[in-house]
């Protein structure tokens, strides 16, 4: 992506054995998380790190306990979108979702941990919802469907996916995640996309499953 001009984090991967001190081209805060995982399964508050030694031991953390490589990466402050598209050559982007943590103390870091997503106790003491975001500024929705588009296609995404980004405080569009397989369920971010965009869940299946017989590599 970095390649094609598309901004992501600053990032190093720390392998086991290796030493678990911070490379130097990464400043703080930094954010913490197994490279081969997904669904937030490793990420949780301490996954937030703004000094070598929590660094250092949440990097051991996931050695140890998760047996893998950790991703440390620049943290990104701003709003959280999650955009799905559909497409092989010619591609459908649907209205974008957001998650939105309404009673995290404004200055704290904002995040989804493995709680924050599967825990509806833990979702409702933090006001943590995911909802159809507003309508973005200044061209802004463009924007995002434009670069999104991109990293589609930079990656060679089939049938259908999803981009992960945030927005800064200053406008800028990082991208987190491309996902190539997110969930299908009705509740789930692409269907609730899909159907607000005008295609039933059904029409949504039957058309991946089009694009899947149809696609040229």
């Amino acid at each position: 992506l970095a390649y094609h001009k598309i901004r992501v984090p600053n990032f190093a991967i720390v392998s086991p054995g290796s030493a678990t001190k911070r490379p130097r081209r990464l400043r703080f805060p930094l954010f913490i998380k197994p490279l081969r995982e997904e669904g937030s399964v490793g990420i949780a508050l301490d996954s937030f790190v703004d000094n070598d030694e929590a660094f250092e031991e949440r990097v051991r953390f996931i050695h140890e306990r998760l047996n893998q490589d950790a991703l440390a990466e620049e943290y990104i402050e701003g709003r959280e979108l999650y955009v799905s598209i559909l497409g092989n050559d010619r591609l459908r982007v649907f209205p974008y979702r957001e998650v939105i943590f309404s009673e995290v103390p404004d200055g704290q870091p904002k995040f989804s941990t493995f709680k924050a997503k599967w825990d509806d106790a833990y979702r409702k003491r933090w006001g943590i919802q995911n909802i159809f975001a507003e309508s973005l500024p200044n061209g802004m929705n463009q924007r995002v469907a434009n670069i999104c588009r991109a990293v589609y296609r930079a990656l060679r995404i089939r049938g259908y996916g999803r981009i992960d980004l945030r927005i800064t405080p200053e406008g800028e569009i990082v991208i987190l995640e491309a996902n190539p397989n997110p969930n299908l369920e009705r509740e789930d971010e692409l269907a609730q996309s899909a159907m607000r965009g005008g295609f039933s869940y059904s029409r949504m299946v039957q058309r991946i499953l089009t694009l899947a017989l149809t696609a040229t590599h």
